[in-house]
């Protein structure tokens, strides 16, 4: 099968900072390629490079003829007095006015934009996001170049996104760092990392066979270092004991034993290299049953109620999650719990000295014509934490930077970077409540991962924001998630319950206090009957839905339904309506397996 695109031996450096050298790879139709890799390794790089918007230092590019390639980037500027189905004819071009609209028309229809007349100023983060996909989806791609595609997105836009990218007739390449998101969407994973031979490891397969396969590669590359220390160890004593004669058969000897040095240089240089950030952010060690009690409390933002009538308690171990759509008001509730904004409803109570620290999303405390170092110790060239002084540069590889890069400007680092220098802010308070607010935005996976450690093991309470299903899984004890409907909020044990909540189109029930995290209650034994017959029966009704999905695709997709603007708008209405129908059955088996499988643990 011919390639869509590649590259071969791909260099970039910043300076004197290389990102990666001798980048070899290439994409094939249908290859759905998740590019993950540490912070500052390179992704949106290779990424604006696969898409010709930036040159390599060396290296050369390869596009078939007649490949469409679209790139996607993290932030996307459009005019705000236009409306966005302008926007998206924009994006096509190059077409007869007649297929501009119609293409416009089947990608803001998938996009699910209901009014194709609204202004882009009206449009919030999130669905100026869709509105960048749809622009991307209209031009008709042979290859879709994304990168952090879910950023700004909700989880119901997240699973939406999910299912485009599932059914996308186009190849695509995604940097992202949602485990779950790749687990879903990609048969095929590629690393950058300074840590493998070649710069990158790359295995077809979901993100969790990846897991899988990059395990064994590193056990067996830390076993080589081990093999090669001794040989060398071997072969040090020998060149020590000094060889008398210094026949060929010695000078070949010796000869073999620099390179086994040379080889174990490199090896234990690469194994090095795959250090992981550490995290200790400190709690004071309070005991205090209550920390924070929230009763009745309410906001609104001009004429829109964001919530109301809402109340909970926090103490040490409770872990929540506020779950809800972009602009329920779950950052500004953060804020009043923090004490920046008041209560226009109700009382929140604080207990004596209390310590809390909020972990913004926003970065405008960062100065970006700042360099590295005075970022991190604005004070000096060292900084303190837990009670001792840590020199800036040590402090730095804390949280993986190297010393050529503490006089860089932080407007040269990549976003995962920035946000690596709001953890170290982070880290040297210490509190008894910790607010955070989408932490895990642009922090590359094994950062995500050692973060999640750290969070299990702090002692007081937190409150997360997060659009990262797993990191929710993976953290919270309970998920206060907010209604579409009434401003109200619920307590639920996972962000599912709140979905399928949202899904039947029902009122969250009355706010429930949230206080320390429950039992685990006692549940029956098997499945009911008629739960176990659903069970059994879903898949098919699952395969059926998804038939019923592509067969309203495939006319929506036909000349001459196109050719007819009502006809269109009914069988883009029946795509909609039968690929929500597939949302909620995947939602439903997902419940069912959960309660199957906790009924069978021990």
């Amino acid at each position: 099968m011919a390639n869509i695109l590649s590259c071969q031996k791909i260099e970039k450096s910043f300076g004197a900072h290389t990102l990666f050298t001798d980048i070899s790879l290439s994409f094939e139709p249908k290859t759905r390629t998740g590019l993950i890799g540490p912070n500052g390794s390179g992704k949106s790089t290779l990424l604006s490079i696969l898409a010709n918007k930036t040159e390599p230092d060396s290296g050369r590019l390869f596009l078939s003829k007649q490949m469409r390639v679209v790139y996607l980037s993290q932030t996307e500027h459009f005019d705000g007095e236009k409306s966005v189905t302008e926007i998206v004819e924009g994006a096509i071009g190059g077409h007869d006015e007649e297929h501009k609209i119609l293409m416009a028309q089947i990608a803001l229809s998938q996009a699910e934009f209901t009014d194709p007349q609204a202004r882009v100023a009206s449009l919030s983060g999130g669905w100026l996001k869709r509105l960048a996909i749809a622009c991307a989806l209209g031009q008709d791609p042979d290859l879709l170049l994304l990168d952090e595609p879910t950023n700004h997105l909700d989880i119901r836009s997240i699973l939406w996104l999910e299912k485009i990218l599932r059914d996308a007739p186009f190849a695509f390449v995604l940097v992202s760092h949602d485990r779950l998101f790749l687990e879903n969407v990609s048969n095929r994973i590629i690393e950058l990392n300074r840590c493998y031979p070649d710069g990158f490891l790359s295995f077809p397969g979901n993100y969790s066979h990846f897991l899988e396969k990059r395990s064994a590669f590193l056990s067996a590359q830390q076993e080589q270092e081990a093999s090669l220390a001794n040989k060398v160890k071997r072969e040090v004593e020998w060149l020590r004991r000094g060889p008398k004669a210094r026949a060929t058969k010695a000078k070949s000897r010796i000869d073999e034993a620099h390179r086994l040095q040379d080889e174990l240089s490199l090896v234990r240089r690469r194994n090095q290299s795959g250090r992981s950030l550490k995290i200790d952010v400190a709690g004071t060690g309070r005991k205090t049953k209550k920390l924070l009690s929230a009763q009745k409390i309410g906001k609104k933002m001009g004429d829109t109620t964001l919530f109301s009538d809402l109340s909970f308690d926090l103490g040490p171990g409770v872990r929540l999650g506020l779950a809800g759509n972009n602009g329920c008001g779950k950052t500004t509730l953060m804020h009043m719990l923090y004490g920046s904004l008041e209560c226009e409803q109700g009382v929140i109570s604080r207990a004596n000295d209390l310590k809390i620290s909020l972990f913004d999303q926003k970065r405008e405390d960062l100065d970006l014509n700042q360099t590295l170092r005075r970022a991190l110790a604005p004070d000096g060239d060292s900084v303190v934490h837990q009670g001792r002084s840590i020199h800036v540069a040590s402090w730095a590889k804390r949280f993986l930077f190297q010393t050529d890069q503490l006089e860089m400007p932080v407007s040269h680092l990549s976003g995962g970077e920035q946000a690596r220098i709001l953890i170290a802010r982070f880290m040297l308070k210490e509190a008894d409540i910790l607010l955070l607010d989408e932490p895990t935005n642009d922090l590359d996976i094994s950062s995500i991962h050692v973060l999640e450690e750290n969070l299990l093991e702090f002692p007081g309470a937190l409150v997360l924001v997060s659009h990262d299903r797993t990191f929710l899984d993976n953290i919270t004890t309970q998920i206060l998630g907010f209604s579409d409907q009434d401003h109200q909020a619920t307590l639920y044990s996972d962000y599912r319950q709140w979905l399928k909540s949202l899904n039947k189109g029902k009122a969250a029930p009355k706010t429930k206090k949230v206080t320390a995290p429950p039992k685990k209650q006692v549940s029956p034994k098997k499945l009911s009957y008629k739960e176990q017959k659903e069970l059994d029966e879903i898949e098919g009704a699952i395969h059926a839905a998804e038939q019923e999905v592509e067969s309203c695709r495939k006319k929506v997709e036909e000349p001459a339904v196109m050719a007819d603007q009502e006809t269109l708008n009914k069988w883009c209405s029946l795509l909609t309506t039968s690929q929500e129908n597939v949302d909620n059955l995947y939602l439903r088996w997902d419940e069912l397996e959960q309660k199957l499988a906790g009924l069978n643990s021990p």
